[in-house]
């Protein structure tokens, strides 16, 4: 990782300092850096040492910075790993293009790379990506969104680079299809239940610890799948309510939908689902050589239904 925070440096080299600047804002945050780390662990776990692994890793981080400085406009945030975000710090117009900047050095990277199939998996990707986007902004103040919905959105928007990540490990290592589309497979189901447990976070977690504002979720109409099980949950009376908040993104019902999610057991029900992406995640990763590298793949797939942050 200290390999990919080196290229990150490099490859962030710009002569124009406001792109720098909100570049080196927004990455420096911190962050989990979850997807360059699953592309690492993968190629442990297979045993290779293609020097581009660090610079793919550095490109997945790219394009996911790219996707939170564009999300960031289109939702309003204020608020991101404990502090301002790049659109409140910079403005909105500085946020969009430097996102811009970020995909394109991407691709600029990834071409140094010379691998039709990694151009392919990753350019595949960040269309899907898009299309998640402009999908959740379709379904946005939308109440009778259901969990098909939802999962197709998340699985777009969100899984879909760690499914990516993981699956750009057995390509560089020249693996057979099979291990390819287990990673794959161990890609996806992670980042589901990644995205599964932030949402439910919205909820049920600590602001300070989750570095965001509780009930942003509410507030920008978003249906996920602890409201939706709510409402499948809920009485009459607290279904009206739910969907008037979702409609109008009113955020001073938070405090209300939170405790008909907890007595619904929505949270619970939401974690299950988690809980079961989890054991698909783990099952993939079987099909790994077993090593300390595996041994880290499975303890990551167990260690986000604990996740409180």
């Amino acid at each position: 990782m200290a390999m990919v925070d080196e290229v990150i440096r490099t490859r962030l080299t710009t002569d124009v300092p406001l792109v720098r600047e909100v570049a080196q804002y927004i990455i420096s945050a911190g962050g989990k850096r979850l997807r360059p780390a699953l592309l690492l662990l993968v190629s442990g776990a297979l045993q290779d040492t293609n020097p581009h692994r660090h610079t793919l890793a550095a490109v997945v981080e790219f394009i996911h910075t790219a996707t939170l400085l564009h999300d960031d406009v289109v939702d309003e945030s204020t608020l991101r790993r404990g502090r301002a975000t790049a659109n409140q710090t910079f403005g909105n117009a500085a946020s969009v293009l430097v996102g811009d900047f970020l995909y394109s050095r991407a691709f600029q990277m990834m071409v140094d790379v010379n691998n039709m199939r990694v151009m392919e998996v990753l350019s595949d990707a960040t269309n899907v990506i898009a299309e998640g986007e402009v999908l959740q902004l379709m379904n946005m103040h939308d109440a009778s969104i259901g969990e098909e919905d939802y999962l197709r959105v998340i699985r777009s928007k969100t899984a879909k680079l760690f499914e990516a990540s993981a699956r750009l490990a057995p390509i560089l290592a020249g693996a057979p299809a099979a291990i390819e589309d287990a990673c794959a497979t161990y890609g996806q189901a992670l980042g589901t239940a990644f995205q599964v447990i932030d949402d439910v976070l919205d909820y049920e977690g600590d602001a300070q610890e989750l570095g965001k504002n509780l009930g942003d979720d509410l507030r920008e109409g978003k249906v996920t799948l602890p409201i939706i099980c709510a409402l499948r949950a809920g009485s009459p009376a607290e279904r009206e309510l739910i969907q008037d908040a979702i409609e109008h993104g009113r955020v001073e019902h938070l405090p209300a939908i939170q405790s008909i999610i907890v007595r619904t057991g929505a949270l619970e029900t939401a974690r299950e689902a988690a809980r079961g992406e989890a054991r698909r995640a783990l099952a993939a990763a079987e099909a790994l050589p077993a090593n300390n590298h595996q041994s880290a793949l499975l303890q990551l797939a167990a260690s986000l239904l604990e996740r409180r942050s």
